[in-house]
């Protein structure tokens, strides 16, 4: 047996330490997502894929949702499935990339500047010089026993299967089927779903070229369907394993707004306004639907997620946009109007100094009166003999 002196022990618990921090930190960046904010993510039992971002686009006219999303994945998976849950039998054709450009500018901040009197940090003579100012997410085919799929097609880099089941584990034989294992706890999840026979949307993902691990933006997804309310499927979100992050538009005919916060922070909303004169896919999108709403929202533990963002109509269509204001010291011709200010006051002062004591040289010297001579002096008495 091998006795190691004390400070050979001491070396080797840090190194334990060490090497645990280590595990658990690459833990952390290879742990699977199994759910992003519209529906979950499978990978390959082998592999990992996460969402880094998503966006997704809500219209809803007062019968009909129509849902656009675009996910940004990372990992080394090669092919992927995602669940997506549905009130009624959706249709599902790709989107347009271009809609996304066109929303981020439409509610990009607006850029005021607001001038200030005194210097400020950064201002002369409160700094050397330089600019500190830094710059302020088939019909008919059927599937294995006990799913139904009503509807499967190819749509660029996805293969989408429409399916209605009646417990998850009609998914979980499609999942097999098709190569991917089906996490246990997913099915728990998707019982809420089943209870109220909501129908199901489920994609599988896999690149152009074969063997090229799913990376960057995909494709943009269109779903419609009827519904009885505007909604987001969010409840899968609860089985991320990393805080989530959601970003919103929502196109109606007025405001609107989440009524919970369904277990993430309070959703805040970014901008709010009817569209002047939209263009492209965004004006195609829009039609009969003119007021944008867009709503952001973060959900550092997600396991808290207990619901569905249900959506309806805010108290008043008040217009909301972000402001970015860029603090300027206010300047006449260039120079700082503080010094002009505390200039002009001290050769005003100077000024009138100067002309008081000119003034005060130039009155009349009043002469001193005369001075009178004394009365003589009596001379004494003579003596009486």
């Amino acid at each position: 047996m091998v006795r190691l002196r004390g400070w050979e022990r001491a070396r080797v618990r840090v190194l334990a330490v060490v090497l645990a921090v280590l595990g658990v930190q690459v833990g952390w960046l290879v742990a699977p997502a199994y759910a992003c904010g519209c529906g979950a993510m499978v990978p390959d039992a082998r592999q990992r894929i996460a969402v880094s971002s998503e966006v997704s686009v809500l219209r809803w006219d007062g019968r009909q949702e129509q849902i656009v999303m675009r996910l940004t994945v990372v990992g080394d998976a090669d092919r992927a499935a995602w669940i997506m849950p549905v009130p009624h039998r959706a249709t599902v054709d790709l989107g347009d990339p271009a809609l996304f450009d066109e929303l981020s500018a439409t509610v990009a901040p607006a850029h005021r500047t607001r001038h200030h009197f005194w210097p400020q940090s950064g201002d002369w003579p409160l700094s050397s010089g330089g600019d500190t100012a830094e710059a302020p997410p088939a019909a008919g085919a059927s599937g294995p026993s006990g799913v139904d799929v009503v509807g499967r097609q190819r749509l660029g880099p996805f293969d989408v299967a429409r399916l209605t089941a009646t417990d998850p584990g009609a998914l979980d034989g499609w999942l097999r089927a098709n190569g991917f294992a089906f996490p246990d706890r997913l099915k728990g999840a998707l019982q809420p779903y089943v209870n109220r026979h909501w129908e199901y949307v489920a994609i599988r993902l896999a690149p152009k070229t074969a063997g090229t691990a799913l990376r960057g933006e995909l494709d943009p997804l269109h779903l419609t369907f009827a519904a009885d309310g505007p909604v987001y499927p969010m409840r899968l979100s609860h089985l991320a394993r990393t805080p989530q992050s959601l970003g919103l538009y929502v196109l109606a005919d007025h405001r609107m707004e989440p009524r919970t916060a369904i277990g993430g922070d309070r959703p805040r909303v970014v901008f709010a306004g009817r569209l002047d004169s939209p263009k492209g896919a965004l004006a195609a999108l829009s039609s009969g639907t003119p007021y944008l709403t867009a709503v952001a929202q973060e959900f550092p533990d997600p396991s808290r997620i207990d619901s569905d963002h249900e959506l309806r109509r805010a108290a008043a269509d008040t217009p909301y946009q972000q402001v970015i204001y860029s603090d300027r010291l206010l300047t006449v011709a260039g120079i700082p109007a503080w010094l002009l200010t505390v200039g002009g006051a001290l050769v005003l002062v100077a000024t009138v100094a100067t002309l008081s004591a000119v003034r005060r040289s130039r009155r009349p010297v009043v002469p001193p009166p005369p001075v009178q001579p004394p009365p003589p002096l009596r001379p004494p008495s003579a003596p009486i003999g």
